[in-house]
């Protein structure tokens, strides 16, 4: 059956199957999907406010976002051009360094929000 014949589900299992795809085929995402799993936990250890709550949420979807996004750009570049050429690496250099940034901002704004709450248990 053509994927035209098939009754509209909002795209929500599509959307599904394509964080599955992620979660099992990447291990960078599944090393940031952990590490968001150990900021909640710390979160809700430290009882960290809603406005440090909505901040935390946001980044870490941005780092997920910018994970996935970069898996998109590395099987498109994959797809479009196998065989490897300068322009091709270039570009999945940058939607790397994309993450990288995403990732780095995170953990900075992750600092200022958790190292106050941690010191005084110190």
């Amino acid at each position: 059956m053509e994927l035209k014949d098939k009754k509209p589900v909002i795209g929500f299992s599509y959307a599904w199957q394509g964080i599955r795809f992620v979660i099992k085929s990447e291990r960078n995402f599944r090393i940031h999907l952990v590490a968001a799993i150990l900021v909640f936990i710390a979160g809700w250890i430290l009882q960290i406010s809603l406005m440090e709550w909505i901040i935390i949420v946001i980044l870490i979807g941005m780092v997920l976002i910018t994970e996935m996004l970069n898996t998109v750009v590395e099987q498109m570049i994959d797809y479009i051009k196998p065989e490897l050429h300068p322009a091709a690496k270039q570009i999945k250099d940058i939607a790397a360094g994309a993450v990288l940034i995403a990732a780095m901002v995170a953990a900075i704004i992750g600092c200022l929000v958790f190292i106050p709450k941690i010191v005084p248990l110190m």
